[in-house]
């Protein structure tokens, strides 16, 4: 008489697949595409007297960085610094494969006026932005690697930075902005030589301090998730 068997057959295939361990098939499923939204930059100035120039929002990871405090100014932060222009830093971020996005707002932002920028970021990137004060011979607004909001917005205020690419002459033969008008021209004596928190406007040269010097923050930033 024949006896039926109950017990499931095992073959060798079925066996080695009863045994991969759980990280293996965790592994083999493929990664998530990452999640990219858009993001609203507000950079409203706050200063009395300084003008910005046309300024620069970037949606980036890890490996990308307008600049290092104690170190000095690459060629596109002191083209920046020294003439409002960022082109070319936006030229060299963009060659970076840290960078998702970056845009500029192409027109100087006035004295309690605002600019909006729209730039694309994935949820775990971060924006920094910067433009010039223009009546200084190298002073740069800047904020750096602030994380996207994944919902509603995030405020942050702006220092102003010394590029450390030109002295601080205050010198109107050598300032882009109004009263001076002297875009291109670069003051000869030594500077610093690296990037710090600026010291403001003294009236040391032909700059009112009354009316350019600025006392903390020099600009909002307001990061919002459309």
């Amino acid at each position: 008489m024949m006896s039926l068997s109950l017990t499931p057959r095992l073959t060798l295939s079925a066996l080695a697949i009863a045994f991969v361990p759980a990280t293996a098939l965790l592994h083999s499923a493929p990664a998530a595409a990452p999640s990219t939204s858009r993001y609203r930059v507000t950079i409203t100035n706050v200063t009395r007297g300084q003008i910005f120039s046309p300024s620069l929002a970037i949606a980036h990871g890890d490996g990308a960085s307008l600049f290092s405090l104690g170190h000095p100014a690459s060629a596109g932060l002191t083209q920046l610094a020294e003439e409002g222009d960022p082109s070319q830093l936006a030229a060299m971020m963009s060659a970076n494969p840290a960078v998702t996005d970056l845009r500029t707002n192409g027109a100087p932002i006035m004295p309690g006026a605002s600019a909006e920028i729209l730039v694309a970021a994935e949820d775990d990137d971060a924006i920094s932005v910067a433009g010039m004060l223009v009546t200084t011979n190298d002073a740069i607004f800047a904020v750096r690697a602030i994380p996207v909001p994944l919902h509603g917005e995030t405020v942050v205020f702006a220092l102003a930075y010394d590029a450390g690419t030109e002295a601080n002459s205050e010198n109107c033969a050598f300032i882009p902005g109004p009263p001076c008008g002297n875009g291109g021209s670069h003051d000869p004596a030594q500077a610093e030589g690296y990037v710090h928190v600026h010291a403001g406007i003294h009236g040391i040269g032909g700059l009112d301090a009354s009316m350019f010097d600025w006392n903390g923050p020099v600009a909002e930033v307001r990061i919002e998730r459309l």
